[in-house]
């Protein structure tokens, strides 16, 4: 009886849990607060930081590889089946080797959803999602707005170069820099094409930092600007007809995708769910995109995501590197895209743009332009900026998947 209690004991988690497994399951519960207490980005957080936490009960197993094993059809057969796998000819692969895979392990249920982000599946189906729920014509009414959704990419390249000159690869430097353009999405598809070892750390920090906007912005767009610079009233918007908002999505997708066929997949679907949404004849297609679609994919990625932070992947010196080089990509992006607002606003006379709008080019949609409005209203609450703010904050999103097209064409 004491051995059946004991080998029992051995096979629970109390009994194999390491303290790098509660470090994580107390990062978790971390992230968790952040999300549920403080409601930073709840919809993001809480899968990510509930993947992380199941992850790291000892004995989950709910990232195991599944173990699968080729066999011949028959005894009888094995000894054809070990000639023809040794010497295959031509023929043999052309009429097929008789073999059969066999499953002797499942794995475990969220590395099947992890399989989602490694193929490249989940981001540009997110961008779809996103697409569809945005407006782009805060953009058309004001094409000004681009320049400030790329100059907030510069943390993207800024963060590669240092990354390279710390001794990360290529490949590393351009999945690390990406973070700083603060889309979960596109880091992944980057990391997953790019760096898949590094996936766990830097969609975490990529994730983070999303949530995190309200808080890592502020202080840089304060430091930057003077009350008076935040206090500039912009001029209303023009009207963007519905033919414009049509062709948009059209041009975009043919233009950039010529220039940087890489960057297909994420503008492609990007401005695929922007069409269904604009054209008014899929209303039902760009409802799924909006609610049933986008919200399935996040909550397998999240908790895929957050899952590939195990402890011994997570806990090392790598991981604080990307950490801190993500956090440089996302401050330098939104105090580049601050000083572009500024610059802009001084060549067209002192009182045409807000600069706190620039901090909006680093994505992050709508958070970002969020922060921009609220920064604003801090010193006129009668002076919105949202609107304004969403240009350069859709510009972003835009910007993102062009700088991702960029590394992937030149690095991988």
């Amino acid at each position: 009886m004491l051995d059946v209690v004991m080998k029992f004991w051995e096979t629970t988690g109390y009994a194999n849990i390491t303290w790098q497994a509660l470090v994580m399951m107390g990062v978790a519960c971390v992230l968790l607060y952040l999300a549920i207490g403080k409601g930073f980005e709840p919809l993001l957080l809480v899968p990510i930081a509930f993947g992380m936490l199941l992850t790291n009960l000892p004995q989950s197993g709910v990232m195991e590889l599944g173990h699968t094993v080729l066999r011949a059809l028959t005894p009888g057969t094995v000894g054809e089946t070990v000639q023809m796998l040794a010497e295959p000819t031509a023929e043999m692969l052309r009429e097929g080797i008789p073999a059969q895979i066999y499953t002797e392990t499942p794995g475990g249920l969220l590395q099947y959803f992890y399989r989602g982000n490694q193929l490249g599946i989940f981001p540009p189906l997110i961008f779809l999602g996103v697409g569809a729920m945005t407006d782009f014509g805060p953009l058309i009414a004001n094409p000004k707005s681009l320049f400030l959704g790329a100059a907030a990419q510069l943390g993207i390249f800024f963060t590669f170069t240092g990354a390279i000159l710390m001794g990360f690869t290529a490949q590393e430097s351009s999945a690390i820099g990406i973070i700083g353009g603060a889309d979960g999405p596109t880091a992944i598809l980057i990391t997953a094409i790019m760096a898949s070892h590094l996936l766990g750390p830097i969609a975490v920090a990529a994730y983070s930092y999303m949530a995190l906007v309200p808080i890592i912005q502020p202080p840089i767009m304060k430091a930057l600007t003077t009350k008076e610079e935040r206090m500039i009233r912009m001029k209303q918007l023009r009207n963007v007809s519905k033919k414009e908002k049509i062709i948009f999505p059209i041009l975009v997708t043919i233009l950039v995708s010529l220039l940087l066929p890489a960057a297909t997949p994420l503008i492609g679907m990007l401005m695929f769910g922007n069409l269904l949404k604009e054209s008014l004849v899929t209303d039902r297609l760009s409802k799924t995109a909006q609610n049933e679609l986008i919200n399935i994919v996040t909550i397998l990625l999240g908790l895929s995501v957050g899952a590939s932070a195990r402890a011994e992947e997570f806990l090392q010196i790598t991981t604080i590197q990307i950490i801190v080089l993500g956090m440089v990509a996302f401050a330098v992006g939104s105090a580049t895209g601050v000083i572009l607002a500024k610059f802009m606003n001084k060549l067209m006379g002192g009182n045409a743009i807000n600069p706190l709008i620039g901090s909006a080019g680093v994505s992050a949609v709508p958070m970002a332009a969020r922060v921009s409005q609220t920064m604003g209203q801090k010193e006129d609450p009668t002076n919105f900026l949202l609107m304004h703010a969403m240009g350069p904050n859709v510009a972003g999103v835009i910007g993102s998947a062009v700088a991702a097209g960029v590394l992937l064409s030149l690095f991988n």
